[in-house]
């Protein structure tokens, strides 16, 4: 008898209240939309409300149509009665937590009109991730901290490491999306790799291989190549950092010119041109010259104190 009474209440249930599904599975920071009809002719002005719990008779209202809401949903639920577009139940940014079954409810006298909704809350598993240079990889030919970015395309609550390849085992490198090279940490060659992952699934991205070719501090030389990316070589730089300064000794030096080796290597060339033709210039001048030039300056030595003997005396 009772179970009569039961299927009785569950069929005037469903012709009273329908929703267009009865179980909704969405991923964590999703929402969904629930649309209900029921019976406007009668529960028009009816309080309606969505709440919680394994039964009918234990559930937690969350919020109803009198605009009473729960607080820790109040940003992000909003149940609307339409009337007799249907009573619609809305929630954004879901959580783990929210999964669990749920009802609809119409309060009426001696019994309140319920049908349930199964809620499943998921993660969104996760794709292999891609990693990127910065926006110019020649800066590591001279020195300059460069910074990889690791993404993955999907997934939620994604957590991102970047690891060293060694033997026997991998090292963590850095706990985050982004791997930051610099020089103070650049000290020999070696591979690198990206893993994304959460609590469905985990996946790694390719190879960035880092190739040192000074390793220094502060002015470190060095290189690195991934999947994908055009690959790229220091060699100018290379050639700036082992070219031999040109010495000043006032002659034209012998070494030759190399790119880059000093800003101003032409105009030290001239210089040194200019001033070794003005020394030979000097050093092939006539000997007459040279008698001539002596000659006038006795002559004008004698005119002074023939001048200075022949001055009268002030008495």
């Amino acid at each position: 008898m009772m179970r009569v009474l039961y299927l009785l209440l569950l069929c005037d249930t469903s012709v009273q209240l329908q929703c267009d599904k009865t179980v909704i599975q969405a991923n964590v920071g999703s929402g969904f939309n629930l649309v209900c009809q029921y019976q406007t002719n009668k529960y028009l002005f009816s309080k309606k409300y969505w709440c919680r719990g394994e039964s009918r008779s234990t559930c937690v209202i969350l919020m109803d149509s009198d605009h009473l809401t729960n607080g820790e949903l109040r940003h992000r639920s909003q149940i609307i009665d339409a009337q007799r577009r249907g009573l619609v139940i809305i929630m954004t940014e879901l959580k783990l937590d929210d999964t669990g079954v749920y009802w609809v409810g119409i309060d009426k006298i001696y019994a309140d009109i319920m049908t349930s909704i199964n809620l499943i809350v998921t993660f969104v598993a996760v794709s292999k991730p891609m990693v990127w240079p910065p926006s110019s990889m020649g800066d590591t030919c001279w020195g300059q901290p460069v910074t990889v970015h690791c993404a993955s395309a999907q997934g939620t609550s994604v957590q991102y490491t970047w690891y060293q390849s060694t033997q026997p085992q991998d090292i963590q490198f850095q706990s985050s999306a982004d791997l930051h090279l610099h020089c103070g940490i650049v000290e020999e060659d070696s591979q690198y790799y990206c893993s994304a992952s959460n609590d469905v699934s985990s996946q790694q991205s390719g190879m960035v291989s880092l190739q040192v070719l000074k390793p220094s501090e502060e002015d470190c030389i060095y290189s690195f190549a991934m999947e994908g990316q055009r690959s790229y070589d220091c060699s100018d730089r290379l050639k700036t950092s082992t070219a031999t300064p040109l010495r000043s000794n006032g002659h034209l030096t012998e070494e030759p010119y190399q790119p880059g080796t000093n800003s101003n290597l032409s105009s030290t060339i001239n210089q040194t041109h200019q001033d070794w033709r003005y020394n030979r210039a000097w050093a092939l001048l006539p000997v007459w010259y040279e008698i001539l030039r002596w000659l006038f300056l006795a002559t004008l030595i004698a005119a002074v104190c023939l001048v200075h003997k022949f001055r009268p005396t002030q008495v």
